[in-house]
């Protein structure tokens, strides 16, 4: 005999066969030959207990959180990296950070210089250097949240496609160019 539990909004749970199970649930409900198989290999819907019979519906449609997605998409472009002036630079929020506090630096003491890890490897660069990079990765930060910005107008304006979610992010080609150590 075959046997099927579940759960309280009638969702099949758990499925029985007492050739196998050695104890079947006391709330299970037995169920058909076909009806068994069937749970376990027609699998394009959910199957229920509704008003005593067990059938399949068809799964419910999952309403895409959209400013979730642009907001994820844009955390990513984000933390992608930019260029400026062949120096590849992180964007990352501690990079952000840190690139931030080293601007600070710079316009505190003009004459100030350090040593500053790039993507591929150490740079000396100096106060100039460090306002230039500190001022593009600002430029690409804003360039993202402004593109997701566009995104959440279009999908509000019914113009949204979703293609859209991967075009129009600034590229490193908008960095600004860091002046050469002197």
């Amino acid at each position: 005999m075959k046997f099927a539990t579940f759960d309280e909004s009638g969702t099949l749970m758990g499925r029985y066969d007492s050739r196998i199970h050695s104890v079947i649930p006391e709330h299970a409900i037995e169920l058909s030959e076909a009806v068994f198989l069937a749970t376990r290999t027609d699998t394009d819907g959910i199957w229920k207990l509704v008003d005593g019979d067990v059938v399949k519906v068809p799964v419910p449609e999952v309403e895409t959180n959209y400013a979730a997605l642009f907001a994820a998409e844009r955390f990513a472009q984000e933390a992608s990296g930019i260029t400026v002036d062949g120096v590849s630079v992180e964007t990352t929020r501690d990079s952000q950070t840190l690139i931030a506090s080293t601007g600070l630096s710079a316009i505190l003491d003009p004459e100030y210089r350090c040593n500053f890890k790039t993507l591929g490897g150490f740079v000396q660069i100096n106060a100039t250097q460090i306002l230039a990079i500190a001022k593009a990765v600002r430029a690409h930060v804003q360039a993202c949240f402004d593109r997701e910005l566009d995104l959440l107008n279009a999908l509000e304006s019914g113009t949204y496609t979703d293609e859209m979610l991967k075009e129009g992010w600034p590229g490193s080609s908008a960095a600004t160019p860091v002046p050469s150590v002197q």
